[in-house]
């Protein structure tokens, strides 16, 4: 079983640094890469588990706040009008 070979648009050749040259494809749970402009030729498993996510300051759990912490309330009165009106 093969598949189509495909270019991947913005990558450089590792070896000649030709860029947009790069086709990709994969056949028998195997990724292949090759270079058409020189012999460069790269073969990689594929990886059955998704690669893990970076961790960033959106994906990390929050810490959870103090229940117990004290924090100062200001009561303001709605009735009262401001001096800028």
């Amino acid at each position: 079983m093969s598949s189509v070979k495909r270019f991947i648009a913005g990558v450089t050749c590792p070896r000649c640094a030709a860029m947009d040259r790069i086709r990709a494809w994969e056949q028998n749970g195997i990724r292949y890469r090759e270079c058409v402009s020189c012999v460069f030729f790269e073969q990689l498993p594929i990886e059955d588990e998704a690669p893990s996510e970076l961790t960033t300051r959106v994906n990390q759990a929050r810490p959870e706040p103090a229940q117990n912490e004290i924090q100062p309330v200001r009561i303001m009165n709605p009735d009262h009008k401001s001096s800028d009106s």
